[in-house]
């Protein structure tokens, strides 16, 4: 019997379940099934560059028993290398038991030589990024997913960077804190949100050009239809799903955008040229029309152009 496996997300904050598959899938006792974990993330914009080196995933079955993967070597990215549909392979075809999982766990070298982060105003300057009980207890997903028996199943993590990096004020562990925002979603049930941004004319309107030197701006993505745009804020778990920067296209000479790994669904799309603080909410984010996207899995939806015709 076939099952799907819905998104679900969980900060360090809070865990909230978005959503999540059912109950059992019918295997019998000792079957096994195959699984792929994939790293992809949703990209930020204050950094250019943070490197994070995982060390192994743990699977946590239903029956409280867990499964371990320990990587021979440090699995090693910066994941602002991982967008527009970019992924990284954490482990590959291997065999678990069937049925209801409850939990997964990134273990993570907290190193400062090989987990880091580097601003876009000092990019060759790396800061400490401290992340707690990361070597310990590891970065956590709760909720359940299905891996079905005699049958190959493949997962994407994103990790959303722009909701999981805190720059904390007085004393701390270290330069910044990982606070991780994180989804897991079966590769085959997603689809992306592709589109292109009409740069010269919002700057004209907006004056971007004096926001940040060279950055032009970042399309919001929100769950749902309709959904009004708000900015990027650590401390709650609402706001965009992800913040997507737009970038020119050269060979086409136009400005492009892809947010990927949505599940079958609405989504609300907004764009910004305005920087966003992730600390807290900030009204001076200015947000360029918005529109509703269906996503189908399998397929790449072409969104309007922003500014949107009137």
């Amino acid at each position: 019997m076939k099952r799907s496996m819905q998104m679900f997300a969980v900060s360090a904050l809070a865990a909230g379940v978005a959503a999540c598959g059912g109950g059992g899938d019918g295997s019998a006792s000792g079957s096994t099934g195959t699984v792929s974990f994939n790293m992809t993330d949703a990209p930020a914009m204050e950094f250019t560059d943070v490197t994070v080196a995982f060390t192994g995933i743990r699977l946590k079955h239903e029956d409280g028993e867990w499964v371990e993967f320990t990587f021979d070597q440090p699995k090693t990215w910066n994941l602002l290398d991982l967008q527009g549909g970019m992924s990284e392979p954490l482990i590959t075809d291997e065999e678990v038991p069937a049925g209801d999982y409850t939990e997964l766990r990134l273990m993570v070298d907290t190193d400062p030589n090989r987990t880091f982060v580097a601003t876009a105003s000092k990019p060759d300057e790396h800061k400490s990024l401290a992340i707690p009980s990361g070597e310990q207890s590891g970065l956590k997903l709760k909720g359940n997913f299905i891996v079905a028996a005699d049958t190959t199943t493949d997962f994407t993590i994103d990790f959303n960077v722009a909701k999981s990096i805190v720059n904390p004020q007085g004393q701390s562990l270290a330069d910044y804190l990982l606070k991780p925002s994180l989804r897991l979603t079966n590769t085959l049930e997603t689809g992306s949100i592709t589109g292109d941004v009409d740069f010269a004319t919002i700057n004209q309107n907006q004056d971007c050009e004096g926001v940040s030197e060279g950055y032009t701006g970042s399309v919001y993505v929100y769950q749902g239809a309709d959904i009004t745009p708000t900015d990027v804020n650590v401390e709650t778990e609402g706001g965009p799903l992800m913040t997507v920067p737009v970038k020119y296209d050269d060979s086409k000479g136009i400005y492009t955008y892809t947010a990927a790994y949505l599940t079958e669904g609405d989504y609300t799309i907004s764009y910004t040229c305005q920087l966003d603080d992730n600390e807290t909410t900030d009204d001076t984010v200015k947000f360029e029309d918005k529109q509703t996207v269906s996503v189908v899995a399998g397929e790449k939806t072409q969104a309007d152009s922003f500014p949107l015709t009137p």
